[in-house]
């Protein structure tokens, strides 16, 4: 009996000794299995972009796979643009971010930046024909493309008269340099070197390289206990080596000497996102904001006039009794509806000037020209579906009648079977005219600064995304039950049914 008693405490305490270097273990090395939400744009080569196969590649990928290994954590890569890398850490729907993110005071009140990871600066890049722009005093008066939210972007602001035009990536304001549309792009000198060196881009040099002395960080959010363990891989990878092999494999060249912390630790938000905080941004944004309602709705009204004339005929034609002719409407229409609208934005903005260039021929684009013509071909599609339903819900009859009154098919198509029909159309229209007006916030990628892109510059100097966000909401709303009720008004006003009922009562 006292040897199963024995037996049994024995195997008691070995449970418990056993739990208890489980726990140590775990507390002495916690970070074993964690794994990190990383933000990254993939659209910065040499430090990060997609391979041919789809994967992640680049200097910072690499940097951050090594040290995640050296601090026994793993990564989960998340794509993300630029400008809502810090709105997410912010909202801490991510762990941290490694996207070429130069470290600068005021980001530093926003988020926490590791010790620096990679030097680098401003370069200019000019078209190889260009000989007046020489240097950064030489931009005067000039139009230069930028990444929205970069310290480029902050940069070009102090040049006198200049004119900006922001995009959502390098590669697109490089694309507008290339395609004559502005007289110059202020980019990290790395990532316009490589484009240039690769062979990229032909046709554009650099004129000035590092404007500033820069460096970029890893960046957390506030207060973040990730930033601990990912400095903790940093320093090891400076230490053992792994660093400097990193960057020789993507710049053929020895690192330069980094400072062993960032040069705006501890940096504190004095502006607290409290209530009326909140308020205030909103209201000081408003002005800017109510400029960029001005243009969306000037391109929403020039695209819907441009789109229901183009739709009708389109429309009409698809009721031809000419096969062909019936076939090359309906291919376009399968074309706009079938392909997305941001695409289509592209293909004629950025698309057709280089095919034109390549072939020898000088073109580009104006910005509102090309948005217009995007808008109104797609909308056109539709409207063209809409004109086509609502003519052939009139019944048959109606034609027949007209006819037998002398009216020829132009005549009867104008005066009987349209206005009726048209009464037919107006509530798809009107959802047709509040898809296009919110459409428009497409055309920001083309750097054209309307309501939405308006938010997107506001955010990138307060990091305030929820209150501008919310501002241009709330924008938006105005603008569609505004013109929500117009249909309604214009609706009932064409229709003698309710029009009589109406007086009737």
């Amino acid at each position: 009996m006292a040897i199963f008693s024995f037996i049994r405490w024995l195997r008691l305490f070995l449970v418990i000794s056993f739990s208890c270097l489980l726990l140590v273990s775990c507390a002495v090395n916690s970070s074993v299995g964690k794994t990190l939400r990383v933000a990254t744009e993939p659209a910065f080569p040499p430090f990060e972009f997609k391979g041919q196969a789809g994967e992640l590649e680049g200097f910072s990928i690499d940097l951050m796979n090594a040290l995640a290994t050296a601090a026994n954590f793993k990564v989960d890569f998340q794509s993300l643009p630029f400008d809502g890398i810090i709105p997410a850490l912010q909202a801490k729907t991510v762990d941290a971010a490694i996207s070429s993110i130069t470290i600068t005071e005021e980001r530093a009140k926003s988020v926490s930046f590791s010790r620096p990871y990679f030097k680098a600066g401003l370069a200019i890049a000019i078209r190889t024909d260009n000989q007046d722009i020489t240097g950064f005093d030489t931009l005067k008066n000039k139009k230069i493309a930028v990444q929205i939210g970069t310290t480029g972007a902050a940069k070009a602001k102090s040049v006198p008269g200049v004119q900006i035009r922001s995009f959502d990536s390098a590669p697109l304001a490089l694309q507008e340099l290339l395609n004559g549309n502005v007289d110059a792009v202020i980019n990290d000198a790395p990532v316009t070197l490589y484009a240039i060196n690769t062979g990229n881009l032909k046709g554009i040099k650099v004129v000035q390289q590092l404007l500033t002395e820069e460096f970029y960080g890893i960046a957390t959010a506030k207060n973040s206990p990730n930033l601990a363990l990912i400095n903790q891989g940093l320093d090891r990878v400076l230490k053992n080596g792994t660093y400097a092999q990193i960057y020789q494999k993507w710049f053929k060249a020895e690192p330069p000497k980094l400072p062993a912390k960032s040069a705006f630790e501890n940096q504190t938000n004095t502006n607290a996102p409290r209530i009326f905080t909140s308020i205030s941004v909103i209201l000081q944004a408003f002005p800017t904001l109510l400029q960029g309602a001005l243009v969306t709705l000037q391109l929403t009204i020039i695209s819907v006039v441009f789109g229901l004339i183009g739709g009708s005929l389109i429309g009409i034609i698809r009721l031809s009794r000419i096969a062909p002719v019936r076939w090359v409407a309906r291919a376009y229409v399968d074309f706009f509806r079938g392909t997305p609208l941001l695409l289509q934005i592209f293909m004629i903005y950025f698309g057709l000037p280089a095919i034109l260039q390549e072939l020898g021929l000088t073109f580009s684009f104006d910005r509102l020209t090309a948005g217009v013509i995007a808008l109104s071909l797609n909308s056109a599609a539709y409207i063209a579906e809409v004109v086509r339903g609502g003519i052939q819900s009139i019944e048959p009859g109606q034609a027949e009648a007209a006819q037998s009154l002398g009216l020829s098919s132009v005549q009867t198509m104008i005066y009987v079977i349209f206005p009726q029909a048209f009464r037919r159309m107006i509530p798809p229209l009107g959802n047709d005219f509040i898809s296009l007006l919110k459409d428009t916030s497409l055309v920001s990628v083309i750097g054209f600064e309307e309501l939405l892109r308006k938010g997107q510059l506001i955010i990138a100097d307060n990091y305030r995304p929820f209150q501008i966000y919310a501002g241009v909401a709330v924008i938006y709303l105005c603008l569609t039950l505004l013109f929500s009720q117009a249909f309604s008004r214009l609706e009932v006003w064409m229709n003698p049914v309710k029009g009589q009922n109406k007086y009737d009562t």
